[in-house]
């Protein structure tokens, strides 16, 4: 920093502080002055004033004033005689007059007579919020320094410059910010648009799961993040009520068609819903996700559209995507990271596509190459990008003996295996069917039930032995069906039924064991192994409800029943039966052997009856 500069700096600061004496001085002093004035006001009311005491207070005050201006020693001054002192108090006016010694010109000075005068122009200082710094080095620096040494102070110097406004401006700008206020067109524009309804939505969703239990509530479903979903183990009674979920508005007198757990986040299961005809103006169909993680009982994601919908399940390889199959026969799909409830996607009502219910959708394939397979009751499979679902990728027509279209009503397909496939129908056959080679459309009729086959389902347990080529059917006579795609008669008939069977699946697993529901609300596990007569554990659904689905948790400890209520019912099943123990493959095995020969002895015992 250059000597100028600092030179520069400190006149400033000296000058800023003589200002600020200046201003705390005639503060003081127009204070001193009002309580004096009101002082003399109510000793005067009081008493005749005394001249001399008012006199001697005249004296003071100059006195004070005259220190106040710090005037130069080589100019004393003194107060006026008493006559003119006097001559003023007659007036009213309080105006002390001063007069210089007799050495020097006579001057009087009063203070309502002061001129208002700033310093010269050279000299003015002024302040801002910037730094004010010298641009240029003077070429003398000791005639700077010799116009700015201080002159000798007169009373027209003393004035203090304008007032400087920097402390106002901070004043405004520590005040608080008004909230604005919005109208009511205002408001209902940012409440109906979209961002608004994302952040209500995923508030809503945190709060719920808050206020339900103290979890990792900032869990993520429309992330990429793996689920870790948490099933209470139960590992005493065979089968017991984990909890239930249902809906006033979305659930209440719908028919649960169809149930899926996700795989990505296994805590997760979409159910379908038939519309509810208690409620015109509600939506036909419903499909809600929801969430076992949490001990809320409302449903994590609510999605509908304007026909039933038949059929749901999680868009594999697709972890946002949920896809639907309607009674109109339309494809749709739900996206859960869009803000409408409605479908993103559904395909056209054309002869291209689907005009019939559509009870069976599923995704095959790998990551890299897969397709959303969909089958309705008029016997017409179609394969389906989910990028583009304008338009089918492949079509077929399902035909038994190039004759009547096969109405079906549920589908599987055997482990590792995206050609072949097994179906249900309305007549009460089973058929299997390949979608692509020589031998494309209906291969084989398996013709045992005598009514329609509600539910099918193939092994799909890994282990030491391989049984995927057994697969389960269930139907309205009552009965559930173990077949062989070896074999073109059941291997067995499981008739401890009496009412419609509604639904039919393998554990994923335990190789021997199975869940169904029917009509009575009964809900039955049977493990082959232990018992082929009687269920191995049994429970009915509070209220007697009919069962309408079954389906089984990825850990195989879990089960998951909807009924024609619009109820979803959770039950843990104990470890010893969920749990296979390393013999259950080679004991299933002669557990099946000992059932063929029963058969084939009932068989051979039929004549002779």
């Amino acid at each position: 920093m250059s000597e100028r500069t600092k030179v520069t700096k400190a006149e400033l600061e000296r000058k800023r502080l003589r200002l600020q004496q200046i201003r705390e001085d005639k503060k003081r002093r127009e204070d001193d002055k009002k309580k004096e004035a009101e002082n003399a006001a109510k000793a005067a009311a009081a008493s005749p004033a005394v001249p001399g005491s008012v006199l001697d207070k005249k004296r003071q005050e100059a006195d004070d004033i005259l220190r106040g201006l710090d005037l130069p020693e080589s100019a004393p001054l003194a107060v006026s005689s008493p006559a003119e002192a006097s001559s003023q108090d007659s007036s009213g006016d309080v105006k002390p007059r001063l007069s210089v010694s007799p050495s020097h010109k006579t001057t009087k000075l009063t203070v309502s007579k002061i001129t208002q005068a700033g310093f010269p122009p050279k000299e003015m200082v002024t302040y801002s919020k910037e730094t004010q710094t010298p641009t240029e080095t003077p070429d003398d620096e000791g005639d700077y320094e010799e116009d700015d040494e201080p002159k000798s102070e007169s009373v027209e110097a003393v004035q203090p410059v304008p007032e400087v406004p920097q402390p106002e401006e901070k004043e405004e700008e520590e005040k608080p910010e008004v909230p604005k206020e919005y109208t009511e067109e205002e408001r209902t524009q940012i409440e109906s648009s979209e961002a608004y309804q994302v952040f209500l939505d995923h508030s809503v969703r945190l709060m719920e799961r808050a206020l339900s239990e103290n979890v990792d509530i900032f869990m993520d479903y429309e992330g990429k993040g793996d689920g870790d979903g948490e099933g209470d183990k139960d590992a005493g009674a065979k089968l017991s009520l984990n909890r239930s979920f249902s809906d006033e508005r979305w659930s209440r007198h719908r028919v649960v068609t169809c149930l899926d757990w996700s795989n990505q986040y296994p805590e997760l299961l979409v159910a379908s819903y038939n519309n509810n005809e208690e409620s015109p103006h509600e939506p036909d169909g419903v499909a809600l996700i929801w969430n076992m993680k949490y001990k809320k009982q409302t449903p994590e994601y609510i999605f509908h559209c304007q026909s039933a919908v038949m059929s749901a399940g999680f868009a594999n390889f697709h972890p946002n995507m949920v896809i639907g199959g309607t009674y109109s026969g339309q494809i749709v799909l739900w996206d859960n990271r869009s803000s409408k409830r409605t479908p993103v996607q559904r395909t056209p009502l054309s002869a291209a596509a689907h005009t019939h219910p559509v009870y069976c959708v599923k995704v095959v394939g790998t990551q890299n190459a897969h397709n959303l397979i969909s089958i309705s009751t008029d016997g017409k499979m179609c394969s389906w990008s989910l990028d583009m679902l304008s338009q089918p990728q492949d079509s077929m027509e399902l035909k038994h003996k190039q004759s009547k279209p096969v109405a079906v009503m549920s589908m599987t397909f055997p482990s590792n295996d995206v050609n072949n496939f097994v179906v249900g129908s309305e007549d009460g056959s089973v058929y299997t069917a390949s979608r692509h080679g020589s031998k494309a459309g209906i291969n084989e009729a398996y013709e045992a039930h005598q009514g329609p086959v509600t539910g099918i389902d193939c092994h799909h347990v890994p282990g030491q032995l391989d049984f995927s080529h057994l697969f389960l059917s269930s139907s309205f006579d009552w009965t559930i069906k173990l077949w062989s795609l070896k074999k073109s008669s059941p291997v067995y008939s499981f008739e401890d039924n009496s009412d419609y069977v509604y639904d039919v699946q393998w554990s994923p697993t335990h190789p021997a064991l199975f869940a169904a529901v029917d009509g009575m609300g009964r809900v039955d596990l049977w493990n082959l192994n232990n018992d082929t007569e009687v269920p191995t554990a049994s429970v009915t659904l509070d209220g007697q409800p009919a069962g309408n689905r079954v389906k089984w948790g990825h850990q195989g400890n879990q089960i998951a029943v909807g009924d024609a209520e619009g109820k979803i019912w959770i039950y843990d099943v104990g470890e010893s039966l969920a749990m296979p123990r390393n013999d259950e493959w080679p004991k299933f095995v002669r557990t099946l052997a000992d059932i063929r020969a029963n058969t084939q002895t009932e068989t051979d015992e039929e004549p002779a009856r």
